[in-house]
């Protein structure tokens, strides 16, 4: 599934919605793990990838939830 990046935002983790963040063109459901839509400062609904580069940890972490769509 191809989610715009305008649509992104959407789900940001708050009222209810899906927490998804976007990584290297990929579309990751963290709802489990951005309670009310932040982790670590982080903020879902955005592409964070130039911020998860500058992290301690690599890919490995963000492959841990499931893909659920490529950003558009």
């Amino acid at each position: 599934m191809k989610i715009p990046k305008k649509s992104l935002g959407f789900y940001n983790g708050r009222d209810g919605q899906k927490a998804f963040i976007a990584y290297k063109g990929k579309v990751y459901d963290v709802t489990e793990l951005y309670k009310d839509g932040e982790h670590n400062s982080c903020i879902a609904g955005n592409d964070l990838t130039g911020v998860l580069e500058m992290m301690p940890h690599g890919d490995e972490v963000v492959s841990r939830y499931p893909v659920v769509g490529e950003l558009e």
